[in-house]
């Protein structure tokens, strides 16, 4: 059974108390948003995927930092209203790098029509895709960031 689960990796930037979000004009939900995020792709670790999403959804280099949190989407127990694929987020705090400033890319996603800095006081009032914006409200109050184990960068107890 191997790829029954899609695995996503994004993005939380937060400046001056205001997260940058991802906007989506949709024919069916009409507009929402997102958090730069997306698909791993194959030869591509988690982190990799985090910098290339900023990129391609906000154009922006980032800073990976600490896992914030995992979101897991189980179509069976959502009544598939997201679809019939089963995913796994893993959201990374990150910061901007220098002279990195969001724009809508040159070749958005279908339906995107802007990146927006949204107030972590309005974060509750705006539609996000998933509704996760009272989650992300107390992450910033009461981080508990995981550490993200990478093999590569582990030491070997032989060496």
């Amino acid at each position: 059974m191997s790829g029954h689960i899609r695995v996503r990796a994004g993005a939380i930037i937060i400046e001056d108390h205001k997260i940058l979000l991802t906007e989506f004009n949709d024919p069916y939900r009409g507009i929402f948003y997102d958090l730069p995020a997306g698909g791993t792709e194959p030869n591509e670790s988690i982190i990799e995927a985090v910098k290339r999403e900023a990129k391609e959804e906000a154009s922006v280099d980032v800073e990976v930092g600490p896992l914030a949190f995992v979101y897991e989407y189980a179509p069976h127990l959502n009544g598939e209203k997201y679809g019939k694929t089963h995913t796994l987020v893993m959201m990374f705090e990150c910061t901007l790098k220098k002279g990195s400033i969001p724009r809508l890319p040159d070749k958005p996603d279908p339906n995107q029509t802007n990146v927006k800095w949204v107030s972590l006081s309005d974060l509750e009032n705006v539609e996000l895709y998933a509704k996760i914006g009272k989650h992300i409200k107390d992450y910033t109050k009461n981080k508990r960031n995981i550490d993200m184990l990478e093999e590569h960068k582990l030491l070997h107890p032989n060496c």
